[in-house]
């Protein structure tokens, strides 16, 4: 009895089992809901024209190898048997950055790309071929972001892009006695569809690959060498590497976070004291300077920075003088601090036009004035005349910067008190007594610093006034 029970529930047991796996079910085609093991297609992809190394490890990253300043082609591509073309926008947008890949130094990037800026004035670290480039509109290039290029392109064109990275992977390591190893630099590519309104672009596709940069043909040697080791290697050991390929494609990774104002840490005016004085701080001990509104901005800006000016009093001045770009820079200085920089200090900053600008604007050089004239009124004249001036007798100074005859009638009559559009004409008493009327010409023709004395006669039909200058 005991024995056909068993069998009994084992038979049960196994019609489960085979009923609750039923062949249909193994099919994919009868089930979309279930997801593929293959990843779909990409809608976008970017191609680097550039070999891959043969000495990155099958778990690792393929790693692609640059020279310093070489123009390299990027093909930006896009399937489109993944949908209509048609319904692609017309223009994308897309945002090319060189990052760093080690997440140590991706803390200090600002502080790391600040110093280079500052060993390196003038110079950038990507930079657009546009003359190689294909399909590249409106190509960008910011001052204040060196690592960064914008561009759009019409996905149904043929899009090629040619980038030049400026600095090395050497240059963001601590200085040794030599044959130390360059850090790895992400080249990634953001790409947005453009908003036609006030809107943040809607982000489309991101991707990026790893790329090493050596000084001018460096890369090459590098790559020999690679191949050399790995055919040295034996059979099996030669399956742990990846196959070379010699183009590199892009994988797909997550967008890159816009830069905000409080991101990272500014330089402090000693750590421009040298170009490798930057060092590297874990992201407890950073600190963050509050983002400076411009929205307490208020008044007409002051002609000079006080030495005695805190730092927001000083923020407040850069804003205020049209120098926002460097705010973040100098985020940490005082008045003092900035009065201190030499001319050459402040080029070596914010590059050659705008440190000069800044020294300028710093020593609050007077603008000198093209012309400058002292005229005084005539003290005999009739009380009924003209609107009575208590300035009367006295040299007042007049400066001219456009040198036309309007300009100097309009300065009369803001220096006499009289109506500019009642002055109908303006001479000047030449030899024997004659009155030359002053025209543009003879304006310019008159010597600096010279002195009149303004007559001013009252005129009928049309109801005004003539000004002899004698």
């Amino acid at each position: 009895m005991g024995e056909s029970t068993q069998e009994d529930a084992d038979e049960t047991w196994g019609r489960i089992l085979r009923e609750s796996l039923p062949l249909p079910y193994l099919k994919q085609e009868e089930l979309p809901n279930i997801p593929s093991e293959e990843p779909p297609c990409p809608a976008l992809q970017y191609v680097l024209c550039a070999a891959t190394s043969p000495a990155a490890k099958q778990q690792e990253e393929a790693l692609t190898y640059l020279n310093q300043g070489q123009s390299y082609e990027v093909q930006m591509l896009c399937n489109s048997k993944l949908g209509d073309a048609t319904q692609w926008p017309r223009l994308l947008k897309s945002v090319v950055r060189v990052v760093f890949h080690d997440r140590r130094l991706q803390y200090t990037e600002q502080q790391q790309l600040d110093g280079w800026r500052w060993s390196r004035p003038g110079d950038r670290i990507l930079d657009i071929d546009v003359p190689l480039s294909v399909g590249v509109i409106e190509p960008q290039v910011l001052p204040s972001q060196l690592n960064t290029v914008e561009f759009h392109w019409d996905p149904t064109k043929r899009t090629s892009l040619f980038l030049q990275v400026h600095c090395i992977s050497t240059e963001f390591t601590p200085r040794k006695k030599g044959g130390e190893k360059g850090v790895p630099f992400r080249l990634q590519i953001d790409t947005f569809k453009p908003s036609d309104k006030e809107l943040p672009p809607e982000h489309l596709h991101s991707a990026g690959c790893l790329i090493k940069v050596f000084k001018p043909k460096g890369a090459d040697r590098k790559l020999k060498t690679d191949r050399e080791k790995i055919e040295r290697q034996p059979l099996h050991e030669r399956d742990k590497y990846q196959t070379a390929c010699e183009r590199t494609v892009f994988v797909e990774c997550s967008p890159w976070p816009e830069p905000s104002a409080a991101s990272y840490l500014p330089l402090s005016p000693l750590a421009l004291t040298s170009p490798h004085s930057c060092k590297l701080l874990s992201p407890e001990r950073l600190c963050y300077s509050p983002p400076f509104l411009l929205d307490t901005l208020g008044g007409s800006p002051a002609e000079d920075l006080n030495p005695g000016a805190s730092i927001l009093e000083t923020q407040q001045w850069l804003h205020q003088h049209r120098f926002s770009s460097y705010c973040r820079m100098l985020a940490n200085f005082t008045g003092t601090d900035l009065l201190k920089l030499t001319r050459q200090d402040l080029i070596q900053i914010c590059g050659a036009a705008d440190g000069i600008r800044l020294f300028n604007t710093l020593r609050a050089r007077p603008i000198r004035h093209r012309l400058t004239l002292y005229v005084a009124q005539e003290a005999s004249r009739q009380e009924n005349e003209v609107p009575k001036n208590p300035d009367s007798g006295f040299y007042q100074e007049i400066s001219l910067d456009e040198l036309s005859a309007l300009e100097l009638m309009g300065k009369l009559a803001e220096l006499l008190a009289l109506p500019a559009n009642q002055i109908h004409r303006l001479f000047h008493q030449g030899p024997g007594g004659i009155l030359i009327l002053l025209s543009d010409q003879v304006v310019q023709n008159l010597k600096d610093e010279s002195h009149f004395v303004a007559v001013v006669k009252k005129v009928q039909n049309p109801d005004g006034y003539y000004l002899v200058l004698t």
